[in-house]
């Protein structure tokens, strides 16, 4: 699956229409189909609908999905909020059949809890702040106890960045058309979208390459391929993680261990030498190696496929000796959590390493006090100065390669624990000795770190989920087994 801005949608919208020979309320009418069907799948039981119809084209759709369903013989009450006037032609039409049909159009002081709301109020055009006249409707809505099917999208989310403009409808089933927004993985999105069913509207597969939008992959899940029986240890990488100052071992013993449970053939880690003892006693497995200065690193480095640097690692003189070993390495590498920060220092370009900041950190990255609520935008304009792939971390994970930007679709709010960019660090780190690219490390790494998350949330819940409960999960994920 792919994602889609607004402005792309419109543009196949329109080549459908004078390219393609599909009428507007055709289209609409392909919409409202798609709706009916979805109410059919999952509200089988509802006989009495409440269709919120505004000024726009969105509404369109809704007038004509209350008279497919007054048609069937329900109970369809139809409330308009704005101007009738202000509908294009094609939604006007929608409107008059909605007319000839029994639908009753009326006002609504109290709203059943036994109905079935659908939103066709404001669709994708949205891109300000919500009127106050729909503020008040949505609010009504939300408050109501009834189940809600929004049309393309949640009214008041914008539709390519996730946000909610002051007030935005939440919705049990949200049914998208043409293509899957942006939005509704990402920022608010998820919390309001609901279920996310989508039609392309039979739109033809030539339409989308014609006009040759800029897509964002959905990840799906992944594993590693079976391993040949004759493997050994050296086929998987000899992965080096650098980090854990003074009072901060958790932090490089979670990535050691998450790295061996990632499949990486040899883990070494190098810390400071208060750490060994508990590094052992957690990970006997690691190769552990305390050091003093950066001219520690030189022959650890020479041995190493891949780096991960960052975790616990502090800033001091220390952090910024072993930090400048690391970049003059050659090696591919992990850029994360400390040693993003003093990157932000001291800005520089490199083909070869995966960088994973969180929003705080990359509005460092970018010289901003706080990065504004385009995640796409951000991950795009991190990778293009800093080269290498960007992992932007949060709800909606995005991997940008230079070429290609992907959402991470899995997770869930347990992972807002600390560690867990520690755990993903070393994961990552991992799979660059055992996948084809840096795009490809970031990007399995991202969604089996998610996945394992979900996995133990069955189990454990997501109060409660703590970084170290990750490690084992993931190298089931990794090995294409489920928590069963």
């Amino acid at each position: 699956m792919v994602l889609f801005t607004a402005a792309d949608v419109r543009a196949i919208d329109q080549a459908l229409i004078q390219d393609y020979g599909i009428s507007g309320i055709n289209l609409m009418k392909r919409a409202a189909r798609a709706c009916v069907h979805s109410i059919d799948q999952y509200f089988a039981d509802v006989s009495h609908f409440l269709v919120y119809c505004g000024s726009g084209n969105n509404a369109g759709d809704g007038y004509l999905i209350a008279a497919m369903l007054a048609d069937r013989g329900y109970h369809v009450d139809v409330v308009v909020v704005g101007e009738k006037k202000k509908l294009k032609a094609d939604a006007r039409q929608a409107l008059a059949l909605c007319e000839q049909s029994s639908a009753r159009f009326c006002a609504v002081e109290v709203i059943s809890e036994e109905c079935l709301i659908v939103d066709a109020l404001l669709g994708i055009g949205v891109v300000g702040p919500v009127r106050a006249e729909y503020r008040k409707v949505i609010q009504d809505i939300n408050e109501s106890a009834a189940a809600v099917l929004s049309v393309d999208l949640p009214s008041g989310l914008c539709a390519d960045t996730g946000v909610s403009f002051g007030a935005c409808v939440k919705a049990t089933v949200s049914v998208t058309f043409i293509g899957q927004k942006r939005g509704l993985y990402c920022n608010d999105g998820p919390d309001v979208a609901g279920r996310i069913c989508f039609s392309d509207l039979g739109a033809p597969a030539s339409v989308y390459l014609q006009v040759n939008p800029a897509p964002v992959e959905i990840l799906a899940e992944q594993c590693l391929p079976t391993r040949s029986r004759r493997g050994y240890k050296n086929q998987y990488g000899h992965i080096l993680l650098v980090g854990g100052n003074q009072g901060m071992a958790g932090a490089i013993i979670l990535a050691a261990e998450a790295a061996l449970r990632s499949g990486a053939g040899l883990v070494s880690v190098a810390t400071r030498a208060a750490n060994i003892g508990p590094l052992l006693s957690r990970c006997p497995e690691v190769m552990a190696h305390a050091v003093a200065s950066g001219d520690d690193l030189i022959t650890l480095l020479e041995k190493s496929t891949s780096i991960v640097v960052g975790p616990g690692l502090g800033r001091d003189e220390w952090a910024l000796e072993l930090f400048s070993a690391i970049l003059g390495s050659g090696k591919p590498m992990v850029v994360d959590a400390d040693a993003l920060n003093m990157l932000a220092v001291a800005p520089r370009y490199y083909e070869h390493w995966i960088l994973t900041p969180h929003s705080k950190e990359a509005a460092r990255l970018m010289g901003e006090s706080e990065v504004d609520d385009d995640r796409f935008k951000v991950a795009q304009e991190l990778q293009r100065r800093y080269g290498g792939v960007t992992v932007l971390k949060g709800l909606g994970s995005l991997v940008h390669g230079g070429e290609q930007l992907s959402l991470c679709p899995f997770g869930n709010p347990g992972m807002a624990s600390a560690g867990m960019g520690d755990v993903l660090a070393g994961v990552i780190g991992s799979l660059i000795g055992q996948t084809a690219s840096l795009y490809q490390a970031a990007c399995m790494g991202v969604v089996n770190h998610a996945r394992a998350a979900e996995q133990l949330t069955g189990e454990l819940g997501e109060v409660g989920l703590i970084a170290s409960d990750l490690p084992i999960a993931i190298g089931r994920c990794l090995s294409g087994r489920d928590a069963s």
